[in-house]
């Protein structure tokens, strides 16, 4: 079983190449939550040649399931969506500076490529855990799109917090990777 490796954000592309599909990972920096309306309208922005809200470069898009937060709280539960829902923006992103994007489950073949193309790397976290999550962020503020209420582009600094890469940047893929080892296990104990 691997150690957890201690990654400070942003992260550097020397480090980046040196991760690998299931590598575990306690993130510390700065990350922002945006989902499918954020993405959306960062695609649009890009189509009338603006400047986004955020640097792509050196950024983690952390998929972000919302939730309201208590009062008192810095955030509310904090757990990943489904990434499959930004795969149709997510090249376009890679091709202008984004490298490090996270959330749960599978991303598409042509996302994997765009991934290894441009030397990024996908995340997963613990989905269901996503109250355990909020203990890992130390402050949380809305840096663009506030009209989006819940999907507003949100500015996360997180100490700690727990992720797997699951696409490196050579284009292994953990959601591949995994199941395969799994099937080959299985079929030594029968």
């Amino acid at each position: 079983m691997s150690e957890w490796r201690e990654i400070c954000l942003p992260i550097s592309a020397e480090n980046i190449a040196e991760l690998r599909a299931g590598d575990k990972l306690l993130l510390n920096g700065t990350i922002y939550a945006a989902r499918d309306a954020a993405h959306k309208r960062f695609i649009d922005a890009l189509d009338r040649e603006e400047k986004l809200p955020i640097d792509l470069s050196g950024a983690v898009i952390y998929y972000m399931g919302p939730s309201p937060t208590r009062p008192g709280e810095i955030i509310g539960s904090c757990g990943p969506t489904t990434s499959a829902r930004m795969d149709r923006y997510t090249p376009r992103l890679l091709d202008e500076g984004l490298r490090v994007m996270m959330g749960k489950g599978d991303r598409s073949p042509q996302v994997v490529d765009s991934i290894k193309k441009h030397k990024g790397v996908y995340l997963i976290t613990i989905g269901g855990a996503g109250a355990l999550l909020s203990l890992k962020v130390k402050s949380c503020e809305a840096v663009a799109y506030p009209d989006l209420g819940a999907e507003a582009v949100l500015k996360i600094e997180i100490q700690d917090f727990p992720a797997v890469v699951a696409v490196d940047s050579q284009g292994n893929d953990l959601c591949k990777i995994g199941p395969a080892q799994y099937r080959a296990m299985d079929k030594e104990t029968k």
